[in-house]
């Protein structure tokens, strides 16, 4: 997380970055810039052409030099990926890619797990390309092994995990009284574990799918993580967290740097996520836990989670810290679209007393509509245990048959603004609920004036395009356009579109311009 590291990285010549990452040159690919070929029916002794190409991936690792490219064809590999060398700025990195529009399948079938391990991973290197692969079926039964899919682990710089397919990575192991941990596992997992940071990494165009992992999560950076993209990927029907940006678990070996920092996390689409039917959350009856989120920041900061859909799921998006005393901070949330989950559209802060905080956080600009689908009473904004000087603003909030819009039970709420929301719901204005500090109040009017929230705030039908197609853009008459506050600051340069985010006199409320 040092950003010392990440600059000390960059800077580094070809030369210098192998002996600080701890790889020697090698001995038969002296070529940088090379291309080499690898082939289920090649030979690790052959020359590595296209006509001559390799048998296995891990000679390549083993022997590629900085802006090599390694094009793997088709076909299905049996055997684990260790990466330890790297590519470098000067050179380029080392590439492993998908040859032409072949699929080539790295296949865990019969492999064992030792600890948490990928089934291509990435070990103190950096300047590394994975790209075009399906990587499946790394499996364990065995408490206490963690299969990954993909798993970067260490230190390193600019990395880049695109396009790939991650599916049927599954820890199966049944907890027994009391032993709820110890059944993990990751689709794509990146954990920086030294003073150095990880950082420059970009995770684009992937699908996760299909993963049993305990209680962990499909898509993870944790730890001495700096700068970070996580982009474009679909996540769907694994049951738990869809994307977690997490901090203060030990990761790093200095509490300084064990905080993931300075991400974006955008355009990605995120559904059928549950944790209800997961031994790892003690689950005795159905829908008896719905707390895993589409995306989940927790203990991270500095952060922009934008554009994305996320449906489906026990929570939409939630940022929160479950670290006592310590906070996820400077969290921008803005112009996603998130509808029917089960608990709650949004939530932060604790999840319970004593807990720790979401603090200077902004909720600006996304359309939740109808979460809280199982009648949890979570609403379509959940502020929990400690939220401190957070605004929200310009929101459109539906609330479904629970009616409840905005939920707050703890009294450890202050400095938090909230205006220039939009709400609807099926018991009109009058016999909508809004808990603010832990009072219940029936009634927007009533709610306004109670609490001194959402003076410039409005309860009207936005008039979406086609909400039975689950098409929440505006229509030309909506009240939401041209009716939320125009703080150019926080809420972006684009809507959920991609479009210009103020093309009126002022931006729209809700995630559509």
């Amino acid at each position: 997380m040092l950003k010392l590291g990440r600059l000390m990285l960059i800077a580094l010549g070809v030369a210098t970055l192998g002996l600080a990452l701890g790889n020697a040159a090698p001995s038969d690919a002296s070529t940088s810039g090379a291309e080499y070929y690898v082939s289920p029916n090649g030979n690790d002794s052959n020359a590595g052409t296209l006509e001559s190409p390799w048998k296995t991936m891990q000679h390549a690792a083993d022997v590629a030099m900085p802006g090599s490219t390694v094009y793997v064809r088709g076909g299905t590999y049996n055997k684990k990926l260790s990466i330890t060398r790297s590519g470098s700025a000067a050179a380029g990195p080392i590439t492993f890619t998908n040859y032409a529009s072949e699929l080539p399948v790295i296949d865990g079938t019969g492999l064992s797990v030792t600890g948490q391990e990928g089934l291509v991973q990435i070990i103190n290197a950096g300047y590394i390309t994975i790209k075009g692969f399906e990587i499946r079926n790394f499996t364990t039964s065995t408490s206490n092994k963690v299969p990954v899919g993909i798993y970067v682990e260490g230190s390193g710089s600019n990395i880049s995990i695109l396009n790939n397919k991650v599916h049927n990575i599954k820890n199966t192991a049944t907890p027994s009284g009391k032993e709820l941990l110890g059944r993990d596992a990751h689709g794509i997992a990146v954990y920086g574990t030294e003073n150095r940071s990880i950082n420059n990494i970009t995770i684009d165009g992937n699908e996760l799918y299909n993963l049993v992992l305990g209680s962990s999560e499909s898509l993870v950076v944790n730890g001495n993580i700096d700068t970070f993209a996580i982009t474009n990927n679909r996540i769907h029907d694994n049951d738990n967290i869809g994307i977690d940006v997490i901090g203060f678990e030990n990761t790093a070996p200095s509490a300084a740097y064990d905080q993931a920092r300075n991400g974006l996390i955008k355009g990605n689409i995120i559904y059928n996520i549950s944790s209800n039917n997961n031994p790892s959350y003690g689950i005795k009856l159905p829908n008896d836990s719905n707390s895993a989120g589409g995306i989940y920041v927790d203990g991270g900061k500095d952060t922009v989670i934008e554009r994305n859909y996320s449906y489906n799921n026990d929570i939409g998006v939630e940022i929160a810290s479950e670290h006592k005393n310590r906070s996820t901070s400077n969290i921008t949330v803005r112009n996603n679209i998130i509808y029917k989950n089960r608990y709650t559209g949004i939530a932060m802060g604790g999840y319970e007393t004593g807990l720790g905080s979401t603090v200077n956080s902004k909720i600006v600009n996304n359309t939740l509509y109808k979460n809280d689908i199982v009648g949890l009473t979570g609403g379509q904004l959940l502020l929990q245990y400690n939220t401190k000087n957070n605004v929200i603003k310009n929101n459109i909030m539906v609330a479904s048959f629970s009616n409840y819009l905005i939920y707050n039970e703890y009294t450890k709420n202050r400095g938090n603004v909230v205006d220039y929301n939009l709400y609807f719901g099926p018991a009109g204005s009058a016999g909508s609920l809004w808990k603010w500090k832990n009072k219940l109040r029936t009634g927007f009017a009533s709610y306004q004036s109670a609490t001194g929230n959402d003076a410039h705030s409005l309860f009207v039908d936005p008039q979406f395009a086609n909400e039975t197609g689950n098409d929440f853009h505006l229509k030309p008459t909506s009240p939401a356009i041209d009716a939320g506050y125009t703080d150019r600051a926080i809420i972006g340069d684009c809507d959920i579109d991609g479009e210009p985010r103020v093309q009126g006199a002022f931006v729209n409320i809700g995630a559509d311009e």
